[in-house]
């Protein structure tokens, strides 16, 4: 197998390191299987629209620089997102006759693609004219299929997968204790970006509600603050009803975030909407009960008992939720099927897949 060019618009770096952590995470398991990876991305949040706009520039600039020098040996390019990043595997395509995949994550067709008309049509065509479209949830494989009239065939359900070397059962006590949180206390954990579609309001609010009967549970919010509008919103919420025990922390590192994930009693994620839902799988490889949002790729991540759903945007269910994992109500949590979720998602299950998909490519090139 030839050279595969990954295109992102998030990728982490020194200072932004779970900035798209996910799509470095598959490049790096790729790497182990020896595929000859060049990763052409973006790593930079950045802010404001002139900023952004150079930003994309330069990356684009960048990305056909080096598809023009390196066209020979390229198998594949593989964009991660659908547009703006399919765009730049569409025209290599068109110009240079390069095949390509998509992954589509959600947000790219959720939000993405309803921004205007002309995005939806450049949306519609990266689509349909990609060899292969990886969809990282079953909602967005019905959507892709269904709204936008891509081939079944041509779509793939692979969810970015979770390494099982990192994320893994580590005992609660030793974790609280490296930590240094309370062994007494019931520990609730979110971990994902600070903004309102995340449910983070919802969260803090259902939590009032639990302390009411289980008073030494804590919430602990992990994950990037870039919108200062919303967090101040977030403590106002907080202050106004006076809840107890609400902490913020900054975005970890992996190894990190699993000490912290085998520390807790329960990980919520309640969105509005979720392509699949990374973290609740990671959680869960951890032996962490998991409470999502009835929404996208959680529907089907947490169903038959793998997690508990619960309404979108319903404090009072999310709290009842919360408060039956903590005093251990039967029924709830199947480990077996807990178990069988995350073995379908390792990274040995991801990569085999993946390698068909590009040993496909480079055949028809």
């Amino acid at each position: 197998m030839n050279k595969i060019v990954v295109l992102s618009n998030m990728y982490p770096s020194e200072n932004h390191p779970t900035f798209g952590i996910f799509v470095k995470n598959q490049v790096e398991m790729l790497r182990h299987a020896e595929i000859d990876i060049d990763v052409i991305a973006i790593d930079e949040p950045g802010k404001g629209k002139l900023t952004t706009l150079m930003k994309y520039f330069s990356w684009f600039l960048r990305s056909f620089i080096h598809i023009l020098k390196n066209k020979k040996i390229i198998s594949a390019t593989h964009a991660h997102y659908v547009f703006p990043t399919g765009l730049i595997s569409l025209i290599a395509k068109k110009m240079m006759g390069i095949p390509y995949v998509v992954t589509v994550h959600g947000g790219d067709i959720d939000q993405m693609a309803k921004k205007s008309p002309w995005i939806k049509k450049m949306t519609t065509k990266i689509l349909r004219q990609a060899e292969t479209v990886i969809v990282v949830g079953e909602k967005l494989r019905s959507t892709v299929i269904d709204d936008y009239a891509v081939r079944h065939e041509r779509v793939e359900l692979i969810s970015m997968g979770v390494d099982t070397s990192v994320f893994k059962r580590q005992p609660m006590a030793e974790s609280r204790e490296e930590l240094g949180l309370s062994s007494d206390e019931k520990h609730i954990l979110f971990v994902g970006n600070m903004i309102r579609a995340k449910g983070i309001i919802e969260l803090v609010e259902a939590v009032s509600l639990v302390q009411e009967t289980e008073p030494n549970s804590a919430l602990y919010l992990l994950g990037a603050q870039r919108d200062t509008n919303f967090i101040d919103e977030v403590k106002k919420v907080i202050e106004e009803k006076d809840i107890k025990n609400i902490h913020f922390k900054q975005p970890q590192r992996q190894s990190d975030l699993a000490l912290w994930m085998s520390a807790a009693d329960v990980l919520v994620l309640p969105s509005y909407h979720e392509g699949f839902g990374l973290v609740a799988l990671e959680a869960m490889a951890c032996g962490t009960p998991v409470i999502g949002s009835d929404v996208g790729g959680l529907s089907y991540l947490l169903n038959e008992g793998a997690g508990v759903l619960v309404p979108p945007q319903n404090v009072e269910a999310l709290a009842i939720g919360i408060k039956g994992i903590l005093s251990g109500e039967e029924g709830l949590i199947q480990q077996t099927r807990m178990e069988e979720t995350v073995e379908i998602h390792t990274f040995e299950t991801i990569l085999n897949r993946l390698l068909l998909i590009y040993q496909a490519m480079e055949k028809d090139k």
